[in-house]
């Protein structure tokens, strides 16, 4: 009799916290519904083996999911239109941006764009193109943005993180507002939107970034982006290549977002405050 009652206190214990969790991630998605989820790239070629590179196998394969599973591709102006006039966005609407400037954007991205008649956001280091190999030219940028399939953005100058407390106010400012003016120049287009390096900012930095005329500006924080709390700080989802099971990490990140979100800033949290071994044991795809 002891043995059962204590199997029935195990049992009882096991389904409050089942209860429990099941509310708690409840909560979580009810809170993130309508959010848009917004995927952040930087390589997709098959030389590179590092987390930041996608082989073009896995990112044709990521793409055509979101396209069979009815996902409709918008840029950043959709998104932040819709938001200020208060209109509707399609159905499952989904962005993909990619940072940095990568000369494989060019290559092997953007045939993959026009196969599943996609679009992206490519947030550029003004600084080193045409000057790095790897990189693309000015000329290729023109033709990605004429293509109408890729939408060039800033990524700032020389990709300082905006919080270092080396730079001083003047090289914020003139590493915001020169490589607005930079890709305007080049492109011959307006320059609305800017990924901050490293994903870090201040509030300086976000009225720095709205006084130059930025409609919006995005983190690396783990999330869906919502119109609230406000344009500046708008979370992304990171894609990460070079391991095992891509895809099936690919589709966690996306239909489990509010779960990993929320457990990609606890275990921030923990490691800020010197628990790295607890967080060690929080797995996100």
């Amino acid at each position: 009799m002891k043995g059962l009652t204590a199997m029935k206190k195990v049992l009882i214990s096991l389904t409050v916290i089942f209860i429990a969790l099941a509310a708690f991630f409840g909560w979580l998605f009810n809170r993130e519904a309508g959010g848009v989820p917004i995927f952040i790239y930087h390589q997709v070629n098959d030389v590179d083996k590092n987390q930041l590179t996608l082989t073009t196998a896995e990112f044709d394969e990521q793409i055509k999911y979101l396209k069979e599973k009815g996902y409709t591709f918008i840029s950043p102006d959709e998104l932040v239109n819709a938001w200020d006039n208060d209109a509707t966005l399609p159905d499952k609407p989904v962005i993909i941006t990619f940072d940095d400037g990568y000369a494989d954007m060019y290559k092997n991205v953007l045939p993959i764009l026009k196969k599943y008649d996609a679009k992206a956001t490519l947030f550029i280091i003004t600084d080193y193109i045409n000057l790095y190999p790897n990189y693309l030219t000015w000329t290729q940028a023109r033709e990605l943005q004429q293509s109408g399939y890729v939408d060039i953005e800033s990524h700032t100058m020389s990709h300082f993180t905006m919080t270092d407390k080396r730079l001083s106010e003047f090289e914020i400012r003139h590493q915001i507002a020169g490589s607005k003016q930079a890709i305007e120049w080049h492109t011959k287009k307006p320059v609305n939107y800017i990924a901050y390096p490293g994903g870090t900012y201040t509030m300086e930095v976000e009225d720095i970034t709205r006084e130059f005329g930025y409609k919006a500006a995005f983190t690396v924080d783990y999330g869906l982006s919502h119109k609230e709390p406000q344009h500046y700080i708008l979370p992304r989802i990171p894609v990460f290549g070079d391991n095992s099971y891509s895809m099936l990490r690919f589709q966690l990140r996306l239909h489990a977002a509010p779960i990993f979100a929320f457990l990609s800033h606890f275990k921030a949290q923990l490691e800020k405050d010197g628990n790295g071994f607890i967080a060690d044991f929080i797995w996100i795809p």
